[in-house]
């Protein structure tokens, strides 16, 4: 049985010993796995999701991945509690208005 995208760009990074590209990381994967160009262009979005999905491995900065377990915890780790979140109605808010006066505007004119 053959080893699917996900543990072959696995074995990939364990091979180079450092966070690679992802575009290098999906050559190698596409190139172990056989793929036609064709099969290439319909497998790279699911194999991103796959990497994305999979807590083996890690998204670092400039799309570099490498194996979550060469790296600690604050290395892995995003801090979300300083993210300011806009949960305000107010653009809704905003439509219902003029929604309503649209409507308002349509009556009259009848």
């Amino acid at each position: 049985m053959s080893k699917s995208m996900v543990e072959t760009a696995y074995q990939v990074l364990k091979t180079h010993q450092e966070p690679i590209p992802f575009v290098q990381l999906w050559t190698e994967v596409s190139k172990e796995m056989g793929f036609t160009p064709t099969q290439a262009e319909d497998n790279i979005a699911q194999l991103y999701t796959d990497l994305s999905m999979d807590g083996r491995f890690l998204n670092m900065a400039g799309n570099t991945w490498d194996l979550r377990s060469r790296h600690t915890y604050s290395e892995s780790v995003t801090d979300t509690s300083t993210i300011a979140i806009d949960d305000s109605d107010e653009d809704e808010e905003d439509i219902d208005e003029e929604l309503d006066a649209d409507e308002e505007k349509k009556l009259n004119e009848e």
